[in-house]
């Protein structure tokens, strides 16, 4: 299986195969850097490639409210749907810094399947909101700056700006940052933004208005001349791993 596929590749694991509180096998790498990843079992998966690992699939994040977080997740980001809510000590947590400590924690899930351009790509994700019990947490961002290593924010691929921008003031989490319509990066173009959830994690909205398909060929696609809720045909989205930066 994948664990034992990453163990004879040398790759940095640091936990044994455990099971989650829903009852599936996981464990967690580090990368060169000593960025942290949880390998989780997933039925949404785009194509039928041999890869025993695809893309991020979701998140866990500290949180200093777990009512307050879901609520959040839910209304704005449509996390509407709660697969297990617990609290305790973890054994699938004891090989992370501060594993040890108790913690509540809830995973949620999105009802609605996503829409939109890469939407078959992307798949379903999920969220895991975790609460210290018996320690005072520190923010993630202190004493951090941009373009440090390490995870920096949440990324969205959304489709309608102005709809994203009205329905996160009225739930009381305006944008902190909207680069506007016309945010032009050469090869690609796009709108961007940001808001922060209730504990001041950043949270990005990117809606894509042209991406290259085929740099070689000088083939570009310009999202605005198609219906933004449809996603990408499947040879199209294949054709994206041309662009692939090989290292």
């Amino acid at each position: 299986g994948t664990f034992n596929f990453l163990k004879s590749k040398n790759v940095n694991i640091i936990s044994e195969l455990v099971k989650d509180p829903a009852g599936n096998d996981t464990f967690y790498v580090r990368d060169p850097w000593s960025n942290l990843f949880q390998i989780v079992k997933s039925d949404s998966w785009f194509g039928n490639g041999m890869q025993l690992t695809g893309g991020p699939s979701g998140m866990m994040i500290g949180v200093s409210d777990i009512e307050r977080s879901k609520k959040f997740y839910a209304d704005i980001l449509g996390y509407d749907i709660v697969v297990y809510e617990k609290e305790g000590v973890f054994e699938d947590l004891k090989h992370l810094p501060s594993g040890n400590s108790k913690v509540q924690r809830v995973l949620l899930r999105h009802g609605k399947p996503r829409s939109g351009a890469f939407s078959k790509l992307l798949g379903a994700s999920e969220i895991e909101l975790v609460k210290t019990l018996d320690r005072t947490p520190r923010k993630i961002f202190e004493n951090r700056y941009w373009g440090d290593q390490g995870f920096i924010h949440l990324c969205f691929d959304i489709s309608n700006q102005k709809a994203m921008k009205e329905l996160c003031a009225s739930k009381g989490h305006p944008y902190t940052i909207d680069s506007g319509e016309k945010f032009d990066m050469g090869e690609a173009a796009g709108h961007f933004s940001y808001i922060e959830d209730p504990d001041g994690a950043l949270i990005e909205f990117v809606e894509t208005k042209k991406i290259p398909i085929m740099k070689k060929l000088g083939w570009y696609l310009d999202l605005r001349k198609r219906d933004a809720s449809k996603p990408l045909p499947d040879w199209m989205l294949k054709a994206l791993k041309f662009n692939r930066v090989k290292a």
